[in-house]
């Protein structure tokens, strides 16, 4: 894939009001820790997170979602109208049916012959987002499109501390800590033609791989309890996630340098999916990336899904890390296992 008459205009985000720590929540897992003899301080220790954010209770995904689409108007000084497209790309979303992206756009007034969609994949959904709009703009449909999404991890945590609370089991445990890891937030990405603004972050383009015979390695849905019960459930096979999410990396950045015809030392700056401390060690030394060059938001905001790679971008702007000129790499993955790395001049 490549581009070029395809600019990220804006990029803007909400965070939650509520700051959880991980100390409080291992506060309410002692019984758990006291059966199991592990010290507390191990979910900060082995992921690097120390808080995350929480919206109020009963808040709504379209709600934070809406929220920072306006935002994302009025930085790009782009009028709803103007937009031919709209994309929610969440991996929480509100109803099985209609699209979430709909009341997003009933809020900001999007005109009727706009593109209202969700994509869903996993913790990718938000870069698929912006290459679904960023084909529509170089295909000449459309001067400019958005690409909006929230996530909340209030209630997949309530829900996976009260099971483990219950059923006090470390395989129950060793497959539900990297859960509670999860973060939330909203953002809003406005991409346009380049004929709204002087403001230029152009996208060079991007590759994308896959390798979905892991695609049971990390899941989260509903099960059957019971007589037709169901309950939400996540589980996460931390230690295979990282083996082949990064064998997969490894392969999608080589691929990725090809399509874009850079070197990795020309590669000025990096915004990754913010898994934790492991990952993030490990992928970069593999790809051979300096840690001073990439940036990191993990510790205090946890991983928000489809939020945490572009919120992380935003973060990084606004205190100076990406500067005007740099080139920058997004790089992406989720479960399933897939994988994209775009390629931005700032």
């Amino acid at each position: 894939m490549r581009y070029s008459r395809v600019f990220l205009d804006a990029i803007q985000y909400v965070l939650p009001p509520n700051v959880v720590s991980s100390e409080e929540l291992e506060s309410r897992l002692k019984p758990l820790y006291k059966k199991l003899h592990i010290g507390l301080g191990q979910l900060a220790a082995l992921t690097g997170v120390l808080e995350r954010r929480w919206w109020d209770e009963e808040m709504s995904v379209s709600v934070g979602a809406t929220a920072a689409a306006h935002k994302a108007l009025r930085a790009a000084q782009i009028d709803p109208t103007d937009l031919g497209a709209l994309v929610y790309t969440g991996v929480c979303r509100e109803n099985f049916e209609p699209a979430t992206a709909c009341a997003i756009a009933a809020d900001i007034g999007l005109p009727e012959d706009a593109a209202v969609y969700d994509i869903s994949n996993a913790c990718l959904g938000a870069l698929n987002g912006i290459l679904d709009i960023a084909n529509r703009i170089e295909l000449g449909q459309i001067r400019a499109g958005m690409v909006v999404t929230c996530e909340t991890a209030r209630e997949i945590n309530e829900t996976m501390i009260a099971r483990m609370l219950a059923e006090k089991d470390m395989e129950q445990f060793k497959f539900s800590l990297a859960t509670l890891t999860g973060g939330s937030g909203a953002v809003a990405m406005i991409l346009t033609d380049g004929s709204f603004s002087n403001r230029r972050r152009q996208l060079v383009g991007g590759v994308s791989r896959t390798a979905p015979q892991y695609h049971r390695l990390c899941r989260w849905g509903l099960e059957t309890i019971g007589t037709g019960m169901l309950r939400p459930f996540m589980t996460t096979d931390s230690v295979s996630v990282l083996k082949y999410g990064v064998d997969l990396g490894v392969r999608t950045w080589k691929a990725f340098l090809d399509r874009l015809s850079w070197t990795k030392e020309q590669v000025d700056k990096v915004i990754c999916h913010q898994v934790g401390s492991e990952h993030q060690n490990t992928i970069l030394k593999l790809l051979g990336i300096p840690g001073d060059r990439d940036y990191a938001t993990y510790p205090y905001l946890g991983n928000i899904g489809t939020v945490s790679l572009p919120i992380t971008a935003a973060i990084a702007e606004e205190r100076d890390f990406l500067k005007p000129g740099d080139k920058v790499g997004f790089l992406g993955i989720g479960s399933g296992l897939n994988c994209t790395m775009l390629g931005f001049v700032w």
